[in-house]
């Protein structure tokens, strides 16, 4: 027991930081649910509690509730799981701080059409978002769905839509994750290379450090 414990947390600990901190966070707040610790009610995206009583948790709730426990939750976590951790580790691989700006940046614009939107909980728009940023990132991966459907990776968001449309689920929240993820993610890149890029120019040389200076100084003096 104590060794599959330790090796459960080592597995645990090499999870990314913010995928990690992300499905934890999912997980345990649909526990509470079940275990009737809270409840939905507490945690949907209500603008007018949010603004006139302060519920400003509601802001980030809303992003962490799948529904109950069954197939629907271990879909949405298993996509979250897979699609975050490759994000993280593959094309922000060393910038932490830049895909938590990108989660940061996706969850205002996603609240801010939640309003006109009239959707409860935003979580299922943000895994889409999640699914539509890794397959724009990788267009020549092919995959399958269930062996039956073979597809280039930027079809996999339109693809998941389908499936769930054939379930009886409102295509509203992955249209909010798919067509608006466009504005986003050009709008993060752009700002990104506007302000902490380097300028491509072969003959750019960066300025020297003060210290450097002073090193210099010694060694002529």
């Amino acid at each position: 027991d104590a060794d599959q414990s330790l090796r459960f947390s080592s597995e645990y600990f090499q999870i990314p930081v913010v995928t990690r901190a992300y499905t934890t966070a999912c997980v345990l707040t649909t526990a509470a649910v079940q275990l009737e610790v809270i409840t939905p009610f507490q945690l949907y995206f209500n603008p007018d509690l949010i603004i006139r009583r302060y519920q400003i948790w509601r802001v980030i709730t809303s992003f962490l509730f799948f529904g109950s426990l069954g197939f629907s939750f271990l879909f949405n976590i298993i996509f979250l799981y897979r699609y975050c951790r490759m994000l993280e580790e593959g094309s922000f691989r060393g910038r932490t701080a830049d895909f938590v700006f990108m989660f940061l940046f996706g969850g205002i614009v996603m609240s801010l059409f939640g309003l006109f939107a009239n959707i409860f909980f935003l979580g299922q728009a943000f895994i889409i978002m999640l699914v539509y940023v890794w397959s724009r990132r990788h267009p020549l991966i092919r995959m399958n769905l269930f062996g039956l459907l073979n597809f280039q990776a930027p079809f996999l968001p339109w693809v998941l839509m389908g499936f769930s449309l054939l379930l009886g689920n409102s295509i509203v929240v992955d249209l909010l994750g798919e067509k608006r993820l466009c504005k986003i993610w050009f709008s993060f890149f752009l700002c990104r290379r506007m302000m902490f890029d380097q300028p491509e120019d072969p003959d750019y040389r960066p300025l020297p450090r003060q210290d450097e200076d002073l090193q210099d100084d010694e060694q002529q003096n």
